[in-house]
């Protein structure tokens, strides 16, 4: 089990993220046209799981938007935002705020998840929420990157994401 913090308390969550390494689980999530999604639908591209609490919060939000920002231009790279937000807040945000490079994804149909990417909070307010963390997978599905962010009210590190992927970035690129 690995911990995480929330308004100084720590909570534990189901397991740990994936190994380095690792071929990825697969998943089944809920887009936001309400389609079943797994990782077969993003062959043969490389994957960002930005995976957090909720989209109506502001560090959710800013991460959804800044891995927006840094997908453009990078069409071999599907964002996938992750929570159990219903697909319906999902597309709220995306059209709220235009976005176009991101993908946001519900698990609210489909239960394992949370448990087989180690991030389902099992304690405390948040309990059945995700923690936040970040997993970068290959083309392959391989996992080349994870951040598994300690405390739920930081962001993640875009810049070590985006190297994981060969995408250089500057600070310049994180403002919103």
């Amino acid at each position: 089990m690995h911990s995480i913090t929330y308004e100084g308390t720590t909570y534990r969550t189901y397991g740990e993220l994936p190994s380095i390494g690792s071929r990825a689980p697969d998943v089944s999530l809920v887009n936001t046209s309400l389609q079943n999604v797994s990782l077969a639908n993003f062959m043969g591209v490389r994957k960002v799981f930005n995976i957090f609490p909720s989209i109506d919060t502001p560090v959710c939000a800013k991460s959804v938007i800044v891995f927006n920002k840094l997908a453009q231009g990078h069409a071999d790279v599907a964002m996938l935002m992750v929570s159990y937000d219903l697909p319906f807040a999902h597309a709220r945000f995306h059209s709220e705020h235009s976005l176009q490079n991101v993908i946001g994804l519900s698990a609210i149909r489909h239960a394992g998840f949370g448990e087989n990417y180690g991030v389902q909070i099992i304690e405390g307010p948040l309990a059945g929420m995700f923690s936040r963390a970040v997993v970068v997978l290959d083309e392959n599905n391989t996992l080349v990157y994870r951040e598994q962010i300690e405390d739920i009210g930081d962001e993640p590190d875009y810049i070590a994401a985006c190297q994981a992927l060969g995408i250089t970035i500057d600070s310049s690129d994180l403002e919103i």
